[in-house]
């Protein structure tokens, strides 16, 4: 069941809506929602396009509602707070990430791992999100997004720059790192890397000249193929393409107690693998979700060294061209959609 308000409201809004796990979004025209309490209803003003956003289009994901309006990556301005709503005007920026919603008191969300509460919502996938012109949110999972960014720039922040910050937050004392999958959250933590002086070695997929090109030009260290090993051991790697068959290249390629970080939400099948590359105490981990600590880290960390983000702009009725784009590795950097 779809976790919104939509339909409460009067007037209509186009919205890109997903009747059926793989078939196209179809454009519609929606009541504005009406916010509940504790929500803010936020006019859109861009909305990225994430490889989340594909896996449930296609359908990878469990239990996708009939009926949904994807994306998680929301830039707009509040335009009517709900009842008991503090600390937000009418007319205030707001971004509003995946982790929509967490239940407050299981035991995860009891010992700040909120992340992984076991009644989350989900923007754009249990909670409707911002492929529309209007989006209700909780407003205690909005953020406010730095100063320097303008809306279509800051909307990849908030998932590839979120995740991407969570996954190297787990292994930021690697001073040699590698990333697999050089997209919109790579191009963003790759920024944030040699900022902090790490050594990046970008990998794409084979022949992938445009990516690769894209990596030199943000500085990464050494750029080449997944297939191939890097000029010296790397003390972690971050696996961003959601290509199981990545995990154990990745474990050739990194020194003896190093961590592969498995950056997705959905990945396919990780083929078998000989047990003497992950010995030596290497290690490989998954990334769940964020929390709102992360974003508020992150968004003081993107004011704080000016990470740039590429975009690729489209109008929100062109949303399946976007994730076309996106699943054929088309775009270099994040997709946009705009209202």
């Amino acid at each position: 069941m779809v976790n919104s308000s939509l339909g409460a409201g009067k007037g209509g809004m186009r919205a890109m809506v997903l009747d059926a796990p793989g078939q196209p979004l179809q454009e519609k025209q929606l009541p504005i929602p009406e916010p509940g309490p504790g929500q803010v209803r936020v006019r859109v003003s861009a909305c990225g396009v994430c490889r989340t956003d594909l896996h449930v289009v296609d359908g990878d994901l469990k239990d996708i509602p009939a009926g949904i309006v994807p994306g998680h990556e929301v830039v707009g301005y509040i335009d009517q707070p709900g009842e008991g709503v503090t600390g937000f005007s009418i007319g205030d920026r707001v971004g509003i990430p995946w982790l929509g919603h967490t239940c407050g008191v299981c035991p995860y969300c009891s010992n700040g791992q909120e992340n992984l509460c076991d009644a989350p919502g989900f923007t754009g996938y249990t909670i409707h999100g911002g492929y529309a012109e209007y989006c209700v949110a909780d407003a205690h999972y909005v953020f406010s997004l730095p100063d320097g960014y303008d809306d279509l720039h800051a909307a990849p922040l908030l998932c590839a720059g979120l995740i991407g910050y969570r996954s190297w937050a787990m292994v930021s004392d690697a001073r040699h790192l590698g990333l697999y999958g050089f997209g919109a959250a790579a191009h963003i933590i790759a920024q944030v890397a040699i900022a902090r002086g790490i050594e990046v070695y970008a990998f794409t997929r084979s022949g992938d000249t445009q990516a690769q090109a894209f990596a030199r030009d943000l500085g990464a260290y050494w750029v080449g193929d997944s297939e191939t090993p890097p000029p010296q051991p790397l003390d972690a790697a971050i696996i961003f393409a959601p290509v199981g068959a990545l995990v154990p290249q990745a474990l050739k390629a990194v020194r003896k107690g190093a961590t592969v970080v498995c950056a997705g939400i959905h990945m396919s099948d990780i083929p078998a693998f000989p047990y003497s590359i992950l010995w030596e105490e290497r290690q490989v981990r998954s990334v769940a979700n964020l929390t709102r600590a992360d974003g508020e880290a992150f968004m003081a960390l993107a004011q704080e060294i000016s990470i740039e983000t590429s975009i690729t702009r489209y109008d929100l009725s062109d949303a399946n061209r976007a994730l076309s784009d996106l699943r054929e590795g088309r775009l270099s950097g994040a997709a946009v959609l705009v209202p």
